[in-house]
């Protein structure tokens, strides 16, 4: 170790003072806080290096000053400078005072280990210091913990003992308790035995009692002291009786006992008696103390059921007939007699608001007077729906019998279901207000179905019999309206040359929207009066299923009136056609063409009710998705079921359909098979050689043909769509082409008329390609291809075929007019074998 900090810098003060090569004394201070090791080095070789002096001079002489005196920042001293030593210095030569350096490095480097050595020892000892120190914080920890650990002990002995104190206590505690409560009812025991000796006289003999049971004043106690006696009394009576007596005087005392029993019931009754009379006056009064007063006295005797009953029998909505009248006419007006379910609803809500506000006093008065007021309510509440309210609905809600149903000019069925519905929506309304003034433990909601379960069982074939009743009436309606129309216009064949009468009333698509507006007011009510799902899916699907009847029938209907109108005019067309020969038919053209008047007529009627049909079965469709589908999804069977049966009922207007459209095909050919005999002449397929050009256009009676076409399907594209009008124009194209095939094998051709009918072929193509039926198509390119042979030379018809040649090809050759005088079948022979 070096010596004191002081003695250590004075000597290194006149180390400095010494020549140049006296070593650089160090101190472990210099290395302390922030350490440079530049300004350690110069102040080691400022001396012997003036160059460095130099520099060290100008990069810090704005600090010198700032500093003072002649100390560096690590605090050795140095000689002061002088200028001629300096220049000497500047002139001498590089490195002069090597030898010195080194010798100072070497020193430095000494003292630099010895500083090394001290330091090792000064950690050596502080960390000897340490270990001891350690050693004995241990030691200190060890003793603490196990003196905490036997704290902790101490602690757990301690708790457990003042538990145990506390168990001790408690116990004792109890037995205090007990043994207090029996010395209590010892003492009212005895108590009572006395007064049971006071009531064991003779029966009815109740004057000598004692004051107890004749003060006003103390009548609460008087009633509470005799029915723990009466209690008691009942109760030894009942075990004597049930055991066989083994003693006499216990036969005695049972015997006495049943006098204390008479004589106890009599008292009771006096006694409730007098507190009912004064919880009556006390009510006209509305003293609402001395009515609760009474009321808690009165709950003493079969826990205040006969205070209760009698407070509510008493209500004057309960005993005033007035009241009860009142609430007919406020609901049936006053006739009482076909009343609106509007005025119903009206009705209903005013009286039913003001039993809600009437039962909210009572609720407040019961409150104020019973200590037991849920109890109160649930009766209140229950009277008023089993009496008043039900007195109403027996007036209001009358079933008419279904074997004899009341007219529609009466309102029907329906005047009663809608009145049904209205009542039992008002009255759950009733329910709900009833519930949220406050009824006890009383089932509301139940007690209110119970009301209409005789009404509500019968539901589904009213429904079913009003919608009956409606569609019975709106048919009646139509036929009505048929009638008068039919009455103005006239009827077919009535003067000769009359043309088919006005066409007949068509389906509407707004009588099929009434017959929905019908069926979803009775399912609104099949979701009213059907809490289960499996009812509700049961009712839905009755329901349904009478709209499908009713619009199956209506739509069967008016396609079978539209067909009739289809009949008459064919039946037109065969009496003025056939029916007298074909020179008179011929000489008939008026009456002839009124027939197909009355046939286009017919056809376009017949369109126009399948396009009304179509949109009828689209809105029941609608109407399912939207309403009747989610209704019946919760019950297995049932979706599937009605989907069934609506597929059923809507075959049978298909199939009415189809009878239709196959005579609107037949109406149309006849009227075509009448244009072609009309119209077409021999000389437009074989045109006389008499010089002139020959004509190349249309035929007329193909001219006249395509324009019928073109005006009568004009509605079949309108009312037909999707399969239905494919299938339709396949057929009539199909037939076209047959009775063009048969009707061209009247004519013989020469090259200029197969021209001409090609021109025809094409014509007629051209239109049914708006058929858009490819099959036809294909039919009369074929035809067009046949046409040639009329076009061509006898040698080159060979040519024309590929195979042996079709019979329709056949039978066209044979209509060639130089078929015979040119041998063709000969020639062909070898073709056709």
């Amino acid at each position: 170790m070096r010596e004191t900090r002081s003695g250590t810098k004075n000597e290194k003060s006149s180390k400095s003072a010494s020549a140049n090569s006296s070593p650089l004394i160090m101190d472990i201070d210099d290395f302390k806080g922030e350490f440079s090791f530049d300004a350690l080095f110069g102040n080691m070789v400022k001396e012997l290096l003036p160059s460095f002096q130099k520099e060290a001079i100008d990069s810090s002489e704005g600090q010198s000053n700032a500093i003072g005196g002649d100390s560096f920042p690590n605090g050795h001293r140095r000689a002061s400078s002088d200028t001629a030593k300096y220049a000497q210095a500047l002139s001498s030569p590089l490195f002069p005072d090597v030898e010195k350096l080194l010798s100072l490095f070497k020193d430095s480097s000494k003292e630099l280990a010895e500083l090394r050595e001290q330091i090792d020892g000064r950690l050596h000892n502080l960390k000897k210091d340490v270990s001891v120190q350690d050693t004995k914080h241990r030691k200190t920890l060890a003793e603490l913990e196990t003196g905490v650990d036997g704290l902790f002990g101490s602690f757990a002995r301690l708790d457990s003992r003042i538990s145990s104190v506390g168990q001790t206590a408690a116990k004792i505690g109890d037995q205090l308790q007990s043994a207090d409560s029996q010395r209590v009812t010892a003492s009212q025991t005895i108590d009572l035995l006395k007064y049971l000796m006071e009531f064991n006289s003779s029966p009815g003999d109740l004057i000598k009692l004692s004051p107890l049971f004749s003060d006003e004043s103390r009548t609460a106690e008087a009633a509470s002291v005799a029915q723990k006696l009466r209690s008691f009394a009942e109760e030894d009576i009942g075990g004597h009786g049930i055991g066989a007596p083994s003693m006499i005087g216990n036969a005695t005392a049972s015997k006495g006992l049943e006098y204390a029993v008479a004589n106890l019931q009599e008292y009771c009754n006096e006694l409730e008696n007098r507190l009912l009379a004064r919880f009556d006056a006390a009510s006209q009064k509305r003293d609402l103390s001395t009515m609760s007063e009474c009321a808690k006295i009165l709950s003493q005797f079969n826990r205040g059921t006969s205070a209760m009953q009698h407070y509510v029998a008493t209500r004057p909505m309960f005993i005033d007939v007035e009241v009860m009248n009142a609430d007919t006419r406020l609901v049936l007006g006053d006739d009482g007699a076909h009343a609106s379910p509007s005025n119903v609803a009206k009705g209903l809500s005013s009286l039913y608001g003001e039993i809600t506000d009437t039962v909210r006093k009572e609720a407040a008065k019961i409150t104020a007077v019973f200590p037991s007021p849920n109890e109160v309510m649930s009766i209140l509440v229950q009277r008023v729906l089993e009496q008043r309210v039900t007195a109403l609905l027996d007036k209001l809600l009358v079933k008419p019998t279904l074997v004899n149903p009341p007219s529609m000019e009466e309102g029907g069925v329906q005047l009663y279901l809608r009145i049904l519905a209205v009542t039992y929506e008002k009255t759950q309304e009733l329910a709900r207000d009833l519930q949220a003034v406050g009824c006890g433990d009383l089932d509301v909601e139940g007690l209110t179905e119970s009301l209409f379960s005789n009404h509500k069982d019968e539901y589904p074939d009213y429904e079913q019999s009003s919608l009956k009743q409606l569609h019975q009436m709106k048919m009646e309606e139509m036929r009505a309206e048929s009638q008068k129309i039919s009455e103005s216009t006239g009827t077919i064949g009535r003067s000769k040359g009359a043309s088919v009468a006005s066409p007949p009333q068509q389906i509407s698509a707004t009588i099929v929207s009434e017959f929905v507006r019908w069926n979803e007011e009775a399912i609104s009510r099949c979701n009213l009066f059907s809490s289960q799902p499996a009812i509700l899916a049961t009712n839905v699907k009755a329901v349904f299923a009478c709209l499908l009847d009713q619009v199956s029938k209506y739509i069967v209907d008016g396609l079978e009136r539209a067909r009739e109108s289809l009949t008459e005019a064919a039946n037109l067309r065969e009496r003025f056609l056939l029916g007298v020969g074909r020179r008179v038919a011929a000489g008939s053209t008026s009456n002839a063409e009124a027939a197909a008047a009355a046939g286009e007529s017919s056809f376009k009627s017949f369109m126009v009710a399948v396009q009304s049909s179509v949109s009828s079965v689209a809105i029941i469709q609608q109407y399912f998705s939207n309403s009747i589908s989610r209704l019946l999804l919760p019950v297995d069977g049932a979706h599937a079921a009605c989907c069934e049966e609506m597929a059923t009922a809507m075959s049978k207007a298909e199939a009415a359909a189809y009878k239709g459209l196959q005579q609107c095909i037949e109406t149309v050919m006849a009227e075509v098979e009448r244009l072609l005999s009309a119209e077409q002449k021999a000389t437009d397929y074989r045109s006389p050689d008499d010089g002139i050009a020959p004509d190349y256009r249309a035929t007329n009676a193909c001219t006249r043909v395509v324009l019928y076409l073109s005006r009568v399907l004009e509605p079949a594209f309108t009312a037909l769509d999707g399969q239905n009008k494919q299938a339709f124009l396949t057929e009539l194209g199909n037939r076209l082409h047959k009775t063009l095939l048969n009707h061209w094998q009247k004519f013989t051709f020469n090259p200029s008329g197969g021209l001409r009918l090609k021109r025809d072929i094409t014509e007629y193509g051209e239109f049914l390609r708006n058929f858009n039926a490819p099959t036809v198509d294909e039919k009369f390119e074929q035809l067009g291809i046949l046409a040639n042979v009329f076009i061509v030379a006898p040698e080159s018809l060979a040519t024309l075929f590929e195979g042996t040649p079709s019979t329709d090809a056949q039978r066209f050759i044979q209509l060639r007019d130089d078929y015979k005088s040119a041998k063709l079948a000969s020639k062909l022979s070898s073709l056709w074998s």
